[in-house]
Order: structure tokens, then C-alpha cells, then sequence
């Protein structure tokens, strides 16, 4: 289970450009890893929008994020292009990722159960390891709680 103070779970997947992309070379920077369940569906282009909306403030503040979901590279690229996000988004296709910070799970919606992933937010010190864990998601709100909980560290 990964917790705050732990350090972040490594991994190395490709953004949608198909580049490679390794957690641990980011060492030394302020990382923000958003989960988030399905490219351009209401809840999740809020969310992206939100951080969208706050690119330059995390860039002044030095602070790189990465969108993560199970979708591939090309549902990521037209996300991005839709929306024009600044950021790179993950694709997690095999589900090693989510599965490795634990937010893979059941879901339910209108009754019926599934497998998918859970909207969560981590946020990764300069060392590696887990500042801030963000369980409860405000989507249109998210960018800015997490650069306040960034700024209180």
C-alpha cells in the first residue's frame, strides 16, 4: 500500500507521443502523478482543464505533471488536442501502474459493478517520496489544491 512519507513506486511507461517516460528521472523536481478513469469523459476533462488552466504557475514553481489513465497514446493525444493541455499524459495500458500505486479497483456506477481506475492524486517531493495523497478529488478545484498543498511543504 503506498502511503505518504513512502517513496514513490518507479515506473516507466510512454506519454502520447510514445516517448519513455521513468518516474526516478525526475528526482530532484516536484512531481504531480494525476490518476484519473477515461480521456475526454466530463469529470476527467474538468480535472485536466483545472491543471491546464494552472500550467504556468507550475511551471513558474518548477513542478512537472503527468495525467496518468489506462487509455493508450492515441485516445491521449486526441485529449490533449481537444483541450490543448501543456502536459504530458501517461498511457497505462497494461494497468501496472495503477495497480502499483493502488488505484485500480471496483467502481460502481448506476448499480452496476466494474473494474477501473480511481481518481487519485500524488504528489512527489524533490527526494522521491510521497508528500501528499489526495483520496477525494474536487475536479474543477484540483489544480489549486494541490499547488497549495505543494506550498505548505
Amino acid at each position: 500500500m503506498v502511503k505518504e512519507g513512502n517513496k514513490a513506486p518507479d515506473f516507466t511507461t510512454k506519454d502520447q507521443n510514445g516517448n519513455k517516460v521513468k518516474l526516478s528521472d525526475y528526482k530532484g523536481k516536484r512531481v504531480v502523478l494525476y490518476f484519473y478513469p477515461k480521456d475526454d469523459t466530463p469529470g476527467c476533462t474538468k480535472e485536466a482543464c483545472s491543471f491546464r488552466d494552472a500550467d504556468d504557475v507550475y511551471a513558474e514553481k518548477g513542478i512537472k505533471v503527468f495525467g496518468i489513465s489506462t487509455d493508450d497514446e492515441k485516445s491521449h493525444q486526441k485529449f490533449i488536442s481537444k483541450y490543448s493541455l501543456p502536459f504530458d499524459l501517461l498511457a497505462d495500458t497494461d494497468k501496472t501502474i495503477v495497480e502499483k500505486y493502488g488505484v485500480w479497483g471496483e467502481k460502481s456506477m448506476y448499480g452496476k459493478k466494474y473494474m477501473g481506475t480511481m481518481r487519485k492524486t500524488f504528489l512527489i517531493g524533490e527526494d522521491g517520496k510521497i508528500v501528499k495523497i489526495f483520496d477525494k478529488v474536487n475536479v474543477s478545484e484540483h489544480a489549486d489544491e494541490v499547488l497549495k498543498a505543494f506550498e505548505g511543504n
